[in-house]
């Protein structure tokens, strides 16, 4: 029984299949055999110090665990949580199909590396409750994500307001979640179709 693999698969397997470099050493595979297991085509390389097992089927999720590893701090924690106009991709809410990818990261967020081109990055300090957590990834709740984008104006009000509409009807905002958040009016009011 190879325990290095075994564990290794335990941690990928939480994270459709991604891992990176720090993971794979506290499992037990020494830094030299990393190049190894990527020649031989058990792992690959998907960014700098992160990689994924090659079994793992590739997964349209995939991206959203990749990035999210990018963002971890020095403890290996995972600092982004998608939002914005990403959000409302993923929960399937309206037609929007961003160009990049929307990822919140806290205000203390420092990266040295060169910030990758898919990646579109905001800053807030970003609640518990307004976190829902996927395999491998974090994204805002959709009331978040339509509450941020109507604040930064960066969407039409037709598609917040569709966003909106299908949230509600499918049960993922509701009147009372709708009724305690900070930004009630307007979005009431958007949902009215009062706002312009």
């Amino acid at each position: 029984m190879n325990i290095p693999q075994d564990r290794l698969y335990a941690v990928a397997f939480g994270q459709q299949g991604f891992f990176t470099t720090k993971q794979a050493l506290s499992v037990g595979y020494a830094a030299r055999t990393h190049c190894y297991h990527v020649g031989t085509g058990a792992w690959i390389r998907e960014h700098c110090g992160i990689y994924r097992l090659a079994r793992f089927p590739v997964s349209p999720e995939g991206q959203y665990v990749l990035w999210s590893l990018w963002s971890r701090n020095r403890q290996e924690q995972p600092q982004g949580v998608f939002s914005h106009q990403t959000a409302l991709s993923i929960h399937e809410l309206s037609d929007l199909n961003p160009a990049k990818l929307h990822l919140t990261v806290p205000l203390k967020f420092r990266r040295n590396s060169t910030l990758p081109s898919i990646l579109r990055l905001h800053w807030a300090d970003l609640p518990d409750d307004d976190i829902e957590q996927r395999q491998g990834f974090r994204l805002v709740h959709p009331l978040r994500a339509i509450a941020d984008l109507l604040r930064d104006g960066s969407e039409s009000n037709d598609h917040l307001r569709q966003a909106l509409r299908q949230a509600m009807s499918r049960g993922l905002i509701t009147r009372a979640g709708l009724k305690r958040h900070p930004d009630r009016s307007a979005i009431e009011s958007l949902l009215r179709g009062t706002r312009s």
